[in-house]
């Protein structure tokens, strides 16, 4: 079956950077496009970034061009979001998803502090 499992967040101050990978499995990855979400407390889910299945293009969240880059290896079958520049409000439980379907990973806690 389809499984997204989500690593790689964390505390950091403001300033600081994360990088967060997504681990797919179940489904042949290298076809499809895949994407990060996020949701902060007692706000909606969001799209935060995107990518095509070969890697080839990608977009963002006007909230986070230029911060933040999604890449993918399809040869490991992971796409990770890196993160710099975070701000406080980039603090949110960070989620890995397949397009089109309602297969989501669990989740990865990020909290932007000083």
């Amino acid at each position: 079956q389809v499984q997204l499992v989500e690593s790689g967040g964390g505390l950091v101050q403001p300033g600081g950077s994360l990088r967060l990978s997504c681990a797919a499995s179940g489904f042949t990855f290298s076809n499809y496009a895949m994407s990060w979400y996020r949701q902060a407390p007692g706000k909606e889910r969001e799209l935060v970034a995107a990518i095509t299945s070969t890697g080839g293009s990608a977009n963002y969240a006007d909230s986070v061009k230029g911060r933040f880059t999604i890449s993918r290896d399809n040869t490991k079958n992971t796409v990770d979001l890196q993160m710099n520049s975070l701000k406080p409000e980039d603090t949110a439980v960070y989620y890995c998803k397949f397009p089109g379907t309602s297969y989501w990973g669990q989740g990865t806690q990020v909290t932007v502090s000083s």
